[in-house]
């Protein structure tokens, strides 16, 4: 399974980007294919519909698009700005979404905050589904939200791995969680299995069924 992996950020030092690293490297473990994009690579105008009728899409949003469209699933980490969603992810989101068919639809989507904030950017994770999810994308019911990433980059080791053991132990869980969710609707939102690959969307399914191994320990 293919994921496109990107921090929607243009700051190189941005602790998304250290916690898209991280979790590609997760889904990576567990057997996907992971392609990590800059956010630099899809640099385009603000939305103006004027424009988009002139020119149609530009050169940036045309990159993401293709990205998207050659992706099974996507995984997203986002600042959170002003309690909501990031500038560049909407501005890009808004105009991806004018392509035809929709690129968005039926891509499964796995969001996640890095902030300094004590909230993690998890206000802003729950702005960034409704576009997702309006759009038809499948986004995944848990996010990731690290809070307090910017003391002198403790949360992370020299390796970029994260350094408390429940926190990624949790990122773990949930990227688990998602790529079982994502494999499963491959067949269904993209191109159908066959062969070895539909014997495996049978085994992601059974384990979808019993669900106990990605979910939460009870408190």
């Amino acid at each position: 399974m293919k994921i496109l992996a990107f921090a929607a950020s243009l700051r190189s030092g941005s602790y998304n980007h250290k916690l898209v690293d991280v979790a590609a490297e997760i889904a990576r473990k567990h057997g996907a294919n992971v392609e990590i994009a800059n956010f630099h690579e899809f640099t385009m105008p603000l939305y103006d519909g004027d424009l988009n009728d002139e020119i149609g899409l530009p050169a940036g949003a045309v990159a993401l698009q293709r990205r998207i469209e050659r992706a099974d699933a996507m995984m997203i980490a986002t600042p959170e700005y002003n309690y909501s969603i990031s500038g560049v992810l909407k501005n890009a989101f808004d105009w991806v979404s004018r392509a035809r068919p929709m690129p968005w639809r039926g891509k499964s989507i796995y969001l996640m905050s890095a902030s300094p904030s004590s909230m993690g950017g998890i206000r802003g994770l729950w702005q960034t589904r409704v576009p997702f999810e309006g759009c038809g994308a499948l986004v995944f019911p848990d996010m990731f939200a690290l809070a307090n990433a910017h003391k002198a980059f403790k949360a992370f080791d020299d390796r970029g791995q994260l350094i408390e053991p429940s926190a990624h132990e949790n990122l773990e869980r949930q990227i688990a969680g998602f790529l079982l969710m994502a494999e499963a609707l491959v067949p269904v939102c993209g191109k159908a299995a066959t062969g070895a690959a539909h014997k495996r969307q049978k085994e992601v399914v059974a384990a979808l069924e019993d669900q106990s191994s990605v979910q939460p320990p009870p408190p």
